[in-house]
């Protein structure tokens, strides 16, 4: 129909060219015929597609019925991404296009207006003032014009007044040149669409400014390329403060929910596929059974809660447990005395929510990034983005350049430890919270179900006492008082139940009657109270059960002091806002510093687990052996072995499992004897130059003190200290202490005495100071470190004496010679006992060298 409407115009047309000697082409643009097409995705521009060809047939049929001699349709060309219609068209030289335009607009009207693909009739009817340019690029339409100018910059009042008629203009920029292109342009504004739309297919090569000047319109899109980036680049001082408060909404509302979460899961074992009833019957019937691997005997398990100390212990953390907690419970004992073991088999019969964070795993991350991510994987902090802490400090560093300051986007390490302890302390309690409501729900479903019970006794009493019946049974039998009442499923009142008291009294009912039922009231009443108050005692046990535990192991085992501070502020808070019990352990007394400073007001519940003494030791042992279906009957001599292991748990565990396995108990004390002369070299004196130079105390160090203890089972703190070769140096004792190597004993808050680190040790040492070969090794570096001090004592005496003898001796001068006289011989005397010592240190060392070459 459409080809044939244009074809059939088109024969007019050449009909009346021949006609008419002469003729002049124009063309016409129609408006608001289709939906304006806002960009690619736009899908209107499909459904005026799929109307196009009835609607160029009606706007055809409609400027038919308008041609004369001076109008001529040729040809009606849709323009759809603009959402509008060019027609071609002939009219006479001389017409009056004006009076024609007023002439075709009030036909279209007359018609009903412009038809539409949408049904609408708001278009109108526009004579194009330059040439159309029907492009089809995907430059979509929007209210800003860019026109360019081919001539001479018009003036900004013969550029309004040209476009103005097409509608209101908002702004209107001043020419200026183009970047990357030879000509200026200006750009105008409209206040709608359909204006900016007109303007460009109408204005498009018109000529203004008296014909000097021809215009190219172009639209253009509101933000331009790489305008926000400009922007955002132009203004850091606002770009980047919004950027980071949009990041931190993001992570706010979205990440932080499901961190909590997260850790939830984790605390609760929500995800724990360990704990699914399948996973556990498949390990058990299969993995389990082929395994080779026996399970630890119960005696090992428990191996530390045989004496009356680890009961103690045992019982103070399980008081800690029992109630609100209003401090932080602080564990602490040596290495190998059963801390975590106790702990374990606590949380076990606890039953309970526990977080388990072991603080030696943050202290041993070899960076910033590696604690994080082993923080995280510990309370199930995720999702986490450390690998983004090294943008966001470049950003950092860019922005001091910038703005003069740092963005705030990077954190640093206690901020970040900080901001997931807070996300795990809000997850702590939302277990807490879900626990209670849980327990609630159950209370509630059983006190429903003890009321219907209940109800029911009620009423199998009520039967046996006569004072209930069915109302269809009393209408049965039509006499007696109960029909009369009409008890049963009635609602029953106590005003009825007096009434049938009465009754039976006027009937010869006895007294008794009503003496049971006051009996019976006050019965009630009293269990009504008792239930009220264990309800109230089973809501104060509940709402302790329901807090988790936080278990923080190795506490401040070299970790650093930042993280430590943060770790010790974070146990405060839970405590005091009684979210969770918080029990931290550690080998040293003295990590409770940090705990103590963050809870100023409130002491800390030191728990301390130390070593048994030797009647307990030996009574563990032989009960354990016993146990096992082991002979226990021990020498004096065999009882002397096991005192020399102490009281230690490790020690004495590792003792029994020898003994259990065949070994004689001389021989298991000696294997444990010589396993720590081992490990003490290693770690005391290290394998090599390399790791002696790596230990935070030299090996001269390590011998005077194995020396000292060899003989004697505690020295004195200060005379160790003061003399050679510490001369002052607590850094290098305390590190030993934080190695297990020794124990530091306090009086008064003071360190008083120095004792072996283990109990053990004490023959450890000696068995090492005895070894020939290596006690002649560090005689000889000993020496040779004293012989060099005292070389240097001699240099500088002889340096002095050198310049106190070139001093001049006058009579007027008494006093001062008398004065340098006694520095002489002070120095003298010094210059002659570092001379001995010297001697006889190189006579000592010539025999150690001797011992060396016999070698042993």
């Amino acid at each position: 129909m459409l080809r044939h409407a244009v074809a059939v115009a088109v024969a007019v047309a050449r009909r009346r060219i021949h006609t008419q000697p002469t003729h002049s082409e124009r063309w016409l643009f129609v408006d608001s015929v289709f939906p304006v097409r806002l960009g690619t995705w736009d899908l209107r521009y499909y459904f005026g597609l799929f109307r196009q060809e009835a609607v160029l047939q009606d706007i055809s049929s409609i400027l038919q019925d308008a041609q004369n001699d001076d109008f001529l349709p040729v040809s009606v060309e849709p323009h759809v991404k603009d959402g509008g219609v060019f027609v071609r068209f002939h009219h006479a030289p001389d017409a009056d296009l004006n009076a024609l335009l007023v002439r075709l607009r009030a036909h279209v009207r007359s018609k009903g207006g412009v038809p539409s693909s949408a049904g609408l009739r708001r278009g109108d009817i526009w004579l194009v003032q330059g040439s159309p340019w029907r492009e089809d690029m995907n430059r979509f339409a929007t209210p800003i014009l860019r026109v360019a100018f081919d001539g001479p910059d018009p003036h900004e009042e013969a550029l309004y007044s040209a476009f103005r008629p097409y509608g209101r203009i908002l702004d209107l920029t001043p020419p200026a040149p183009v970047p990357g292109a030879p000509y200026r342009a200006a750009t105008l504004t409209y206040a709608n669409l359909r204006a900016a739309i007109v303007a460009r297919n109408v204005a498009h090569g018109r000529a203004i400014d008296s014909a000097s000047t021809t215009v190219r319109t172009a639209f253009m899109p509101p933000i331009q390329a790489h305008v926000a980036r400009d922007w955002v680049t132009s203004h850091p001082r606002i770009s980047i403060p919004v950027l980071v408060f949009l990041l931190g909404t993001l992570t706010y509302t979205i990440f932080d929910p499901v961190r909590r979460l997260m850790i939830e899961s984790k605390v609760t074992n929500w995800l724990d596929y360990r704990e699914l009833r399948v996973y556990q019957w498949i390990r058990k019937n299969t993995i389990d059974r082929f395994s080779l691997r026996v399970p630890p005997a119960e005696a090992d398990i428990d191996a530390e809660g045989a004496w009356q100390e680890r009961k103690d212990a045992q019982a103070a953390v399980q008081n800690y447990l029992a109630d609100m907690p209003t401090t932080v419970a602080f564990v602490h004992g040596p290495q190998g005395a059963g801390k975590s073991r106790m702990l374990s088999r606590i949380m076990k019969e606890a039953d309970r929510a526990t977080l388990i964070i072991d603080y030696s795993e943050l202290a041993r991350a070899s960076s910033d990034m590696r604690l994080i991510d082993a923080l995280a994987q510990q309370t199930g902090y995720w999702p986490v983005f450390t690998m983004l802490n090294s943008m966001n400090n470049l950003i950092d560093l860019a922005s001091v350049g910038l703005i003069g300051q740092k963005a705030g986007i990077s954190t640093s390490l206690p901020e970040q430890v900080k901001q997931i302890l807070e996300i795990t302390g809000a997850a702590l309690r939302g277990v807490s919270s879900t626990h209670v409501k849980k327990t609630k729900r159950a209370r509630t479903m059983a006190s429903k179900k003890e009321e219907r019970k209940k109800k029911e006794d009620w009423t199998r009493e009520r039967v046996r006492r006569g004072v209930w019946s069915d109302p269809r049974l009393g209408a049965v039998a039509g006499v007696g008082v109960m029909s009369e009442l009409g008890g049963g499923e009635e609602a029953w009142r106590t005003e009825d139940e007096e009434d049938v008291r009465v009754r039976l009294s006027a009937t010869g009912g006895s007294g008794s009657e009503s003496a049971e039922v006051q009996d019976e009231k006050s019965a009630q009443e009293q269990g009504r109270k008792d239930r009220e108050k264990a309800r109230e005692a089973d809501d104060a046990l509940q709402a302790v059960h329901a807090l988790p535990i936080v278990l923080v192991k190795n506490f401040a085992s070299g970790g650093k002091e930042e993280v430590t501070e943060v770790f010790a502020r974070w146990a405060a808070a839970l405590v005091e806002g009684q979210v969770a019990h918080v029990i931290v352990v550690s080998d040293n007394r003295e990590n409770s510093k940090s705990l103590a400073k963050a809870l100023p007001s409130k002491p800390l519940n030191v728990i301390a687990l130390s070593d048994a003494d030797s009647a307990s030791a030996l009574q563990f042992v032989k009960m354990r052996l016993h146990e096992a279906d082991v002979p226990a009957d021990f020498t004096s001599e065999q009882n002397a072995y096991i005192e020399r292991l102490g009281g230690r748990a490790s020690d004495l565990a590792s003792l029994i499992h020898k003994v259990r396995s065949g070994q004689r108990v001389e021989e298991a004390v000696e294997d444990i004897i010589n396993r720590g002369m081992s490990e003490l070299r290693k770690n005391a004196f290290g394998d090599d130059v390399d790791d002696a130079k790596a230990l935070p105390w030299t090996r001269e160090q390590a011998w005077a003190v194995l020396k000292a203890l060899a003989h004697s089972n505690e020295v004195p703190y200060h005379d160790l200290l003061v003399n050679y070769p510490f001369k002052g140096d607590e850094a290098a004792l305390r590190s030993m202490e934080k190695s297990e190597l020794v124990t530091i004993g306090t009086l008064n808050g003071r360190p008083s005495v120095i004792r072996p680190g283990k109990p053990v040790y004490r023959y450890v040492f000696e068995r090492l100071v005895k070894d020939p070969i290596f006690q002649a090794t560090q005689d000889l570096a000993y020496n040779t470190k004293l012989v060099e001090a005292a070389e240097a004592t001699i240099r500088a005496c002889e340096q002095e004496l050198t310049t106190l003898s070139a001093m001049p001796e006058t009579s007027s001068s008494w006093s001062w010679s008398r004065a340098t006289d006694g520095r002489v011989r002070y120095l003298l005397g010094k210059l002659r006992g570092a001379q001995v010592t010297v001697e006889r240190l190189d006579k000592t060392n010539g025999e150690l060298k001797k011992t060396l070459a016999r070698g042993g």
